[in-house]
């Protein structure tokens, strides 16, 4: 029994570090172009399937970590308020998608359910965040600051996210690599 939770362990540690190294490296890919970054999301998608293949709390270091790691590497995003409103966002995103998936039916409506919910308390939790940051600071944070950052000008990687994240999962499912104990 100890040998397999150790194994299990060190799946997920393994997992995580993949998407890690996933959300490190795929904002390259928009790097030249912020505005396609901005909208595509593209740290998202490994935080969020990591909360999925290991678990919440795996899920929220890996979203957690992932914007502050590029932020203090490479400088972007910019350290405040963005790396550290992304960084409580993505938590909450790797978080609620591996805390719901492992309580709901492992069907599409129930891993649409865990993405979405996961979407939208990360979404509210970053305009918390960027709220209380930016008025801490002396800047207005409207309400449709909140609207464009969180909805409008996410569409795109909105629409990425509900087509392929579902899409991995149920792969996955199939092939027997996602545990499906807690």
């Amino acid at each position: 029994m100890t040998t397999t939770k150790n194994s299990t362990s060190i799946k997920r540690m393994v997992i995580s570090a993949l998407m890690l190294a996933l959300a490190y490296i795929l904002p390259n890919f928009t790097g030249n172009i912020p505005q396609i970054g901005n909208m595509l999301l593209p740290m998202h998608l490994p935080t969020i399937l990591c909360g999925y293949l290991c678990g919440g709390p795996w899920g929220a270091a890996v979203g957690f970590i992932a914007p502050l790691m590029r932020s203090a590497i490479l400088g972007m995003p910019p350290p405040f308020p963005t790396a550290i409103s992304m960084a409580v966002e993505m938590a909450v995103y790797g978080f609620v998608s591996g805390f719901l998936y492992r309580r709901l039916p492992k069907t599409l409506g129930g891993i649409y359910t865990s993405l979405i919910s996961a979407m939208l308390i990360g979404r509210v939790v970053w305009g918390v965040v960027q709220l209380t940051l930016l008025t801490s600071s002396g800047t207005e944070f409207p309400f449709s600051a909140f609207v464009a950052g969180a909805f409008t000008n996410a569409i795109p990687g909105i629409i990425l996210q509900l087509v392929a994240i579902p899409i991995i999962v149920l792969a996955l499912q199939r092939a027997k690599l996602i545990p499906q104990e807690g």
